[in-house]
């Protein structure tokens, strides 16, 4: 009986034994191995660490006071005849509209509400290139440069002034591209690479036209510079004319959007 219970009491320290080798294996081990560091983001951290990630679009209005047809509802103080500093019937509204359709697409939009008119509409394109230069300079990158205007109307839109799906109006669409020649052939000493912006625009105008037949008119070309030479990817977008409501203009805001996220997803402009 002594001798058994001798057997078990050395098996005892022999199992003893193992467990504190196989524990001081462990702890040689782990004082070996490469500290973990794990960072933690705060939430402003982690949203500005996704919107990186995202393709980055500036819009801006450098004709911020343009406005529309007025109905019940939409009712503004005009500076003139359809111009109004009221930036819930102006321009500013429209850019609102398609930065939060492009956003719910996964843009990260960053909107100007800056109104460049005064004091002279004249040289109103100055003071939006003065803004766009100071972003570049600060060491902002946008993907796309949007200008977003609406069109004055023109005796040619004869018939409907929109497109009309399922019971929903929406006003015409036109991107404008400008060559930086000048109306008299001498222009800019610095201009856009057009043919380039001609190409994203004309992508943009096919897909729109995709989405809702006959929404967007041809890209029209023309010899001013529209601030265009900042980017091979600024674009000026006429969204519905002075005859169109505003939420005409706003209606075809989500075109906009999904036409541009679709021709960015096949890769940009051919």
């Amino acid at each position: 009986m002594r001798g058994r219970r001798a057997g078990m009491g050395a098996a005892a320290f022999c199992a003893l034994a193992v467990f504190a080798c196989t524990i001081g294996w462990f702890r040689l081990r782990a004082a070996n191995r490469p500290q973990l560091e794990i960072e933690v983001l705060a939430p402003a951290q982690e949203e500005q660490a996704a919107a990186m990630d995202r393709p980055r679009i500036l819009i801006y209005h450098t004709h911020t006071w343009e406005a529309y047809e007025m109905e019940e509802g939409a009712i503004y103080e005009p500076t003139e005849t359809w111009r109004t500093r009221d930036e819930t019937q102006n321009m500013i509204r429209v850019g609102q509209e398609l930065a939060e359709a492009l956003r719910s697409l996964g843009f990260d939009v960053v909107q100007d509400t800056t109104a460049f008119e005064p004091p002279n509409i004249t040289d109103a394109y100055n003071r939006s290139l003065q803004m766009i230069e100071s972003r570049l300079a600060a060491g902002e990158h946008y993907d796309y440069v949007l200008d977003i205007h609406r069109d004055a109307y023109s005796g040619l839109f004869n018939g409907a002034n929109g497109v009309t799906q399922d019971g929903m109006t929406m006003a015409y669409v036109m991107l404008l591209v400008g060559k930086g020649t000048g109306a008299t052939g001498s222009g800019f000493d610095e201009r856009p690479d057009w043919p380039q912006n001609l190409r994203l625009a004309q992508a943009i105008t096919d897909a729109m036209n995709a989405i809702v037949p006959g929404i967007s008119r041809e890209v029209k070309v023309k010899t001013g510079r529209f601030n265009q030479h900042v980017s091979t990817h600024a674009l000026l977008i006429e969204v519905g004319n002075n005859r169109n409501t505003l939420r005409e203009a706003l209606a075809a805001c989500p075109v906009i959007a999904q036409a541009i996220a679709d021709v960015h997803a096949a890769g940009g402009s051919p």
